[in-house]
């Protein structure tokens, strides 16, 4: 089995999505902060609790996302040996 072909590969409409996506809630939010009636330095204290927030949603994300995929690794791993194990078995009968 080729393991690049159980890997799932995005459309790039879906990138491209996703890209947008993201740059048009960042211009939102950022026009939202512009727009509010307060003082200059309460709309930089939004501004810096937004980034923040980008910012630990990338980092979680990315943690998340390697978590699986060492799991992924170890699982094949496992997998192989236990193949081995079974080949060395079936091959003891024979």
């Amino acid at each position: 089995m080729n393991p690049q072909a159980a890997q799932h590969t995005h459309s790039s409409s879906w990138v491209t999505f996703t890209y947008a996506a993201f740059i048009g809630s960042i211009l939102m939010v950022a026009a939202g902060i512009v727009l509010m009636p307060l003082d200059m330095w309460i709309k930089g204290y939004f501004a810096m609790g937004i980034v923040m927030l980008i910012q630990s949603c990338v980092t979680v994300t990315k943690t998340i996302r390697d978590v699986h995929e060492s799991g992924k690794l170890v699982n094949r791993i496992e997998d192989a040996k236990a193949e081995r194990l079974l080949m060395g078995i079936g091959g003891a009968k024979d």
